[in-house]
């Protein structure tokens, strides 16, 4: 999000007119900012690249690339909307968490309904969709945050987080009783828990201080998982335990 809290967004769509309306709509917004608008994909890349945006409008029938490919290959997609005129697409653009499917022609009513809904889904924290309440922040038995997964906003209370392990684009957080898989990286993550709770130990994982039953120079014992620690973690880990 830019610092005056708009919604910074890219418009993808290789035909002019439906560009034109697109751009009409956001501009009509107040709390959305148009960063750039692109005819193809190869210039929807090269904005992503080198400017932040928090949602994009993109196009599926597009020529060289279809949007929902063009998708695929980014590993750290903003948000997006799916604009389309056929609506046998719509599978495919839920099934990579799109926040909506607009159909052709768009009617105001409708695109605003798709951006209410980003609202909703808090697109400010969108580099960090994990969000900690701030009733309770300093006692961790209360503190709880919101973790995006399958589609929904799970409820995940901190005490209950045994430990965290990155899996490339995702993360896995495994508690006491069930185990949640989110689009998040592991150290956006991390910014998002009580840095005296919980440690680094490893490029891939996370540990809950409180949960740690047994370790070594290289292991972690926590329930029944063994965590590794790796040498370039290991002296704040040590240090961590010591306070």
């Amino acid at each position: 999000m830019s610092n005056d809290k708009r919604i910074v967004c890219l418009a993808v769509d290789d035909e002019p007119p439906a560009l034109q309306v697109i751009e009409k709509y956001i501009t009509a917004i107040p709390s959305l900012q148009l960063v750039a608008s692109c005819s193809n994909a190869v210039e929807a890349l090269t904005v992503l690249q080198n400017t932040h945006v928090d949602l994009m409008f993109l196009d599926i029938q597009m020529p060289h690339i279809f949007g929902t490919d063009f998708m695929r290959t980014l590993s750290n997609p903003p948000k997006v909307i799916f604009t389309t005129a056929f609506r046998k697409y719509a599978v495919d653009g839920f099934e990579l968490d799109a926040v909506d499917y607009l159909l052709k022609p768009i009617s105001f009513e409708r695109f605003l309904k798709a951006v209410n809904k980003v609202m909703r889904l808090n697109i400010s924290t969108v580099e960090d969709s994990s969000k900690i309440s701030l009733a309770g922040k300093e006692n961790l038995e209360d503190s709880f945050i919101y973790l995006r997964a399958d589609r929904k906003n799970i409820k995940l209370l901190l005490n209950d987080i045994l430990f965290v392990e990155s899996l490339k684009d995702y993360i896995k957080v495994i508690t006491k009783d069930k185990t949640i898989i989110a689009k998040q990286s592991i150290s956006s993550f991390e910014e998002s828990l009580p840095a005296d709770k919980f440690i680094r130990v490893h490029r891939s994982f996370i540990i809950a201080v409180n949960k740690i039953d047994s370790f070594n120079q290289e292991l972690v014992q926590i329930s029944k998982y063994e965590i590794p620690i790796s040498r370039s973690y290991r002296h704040e880990f040590e240090k961590a335990l010591k306070k």
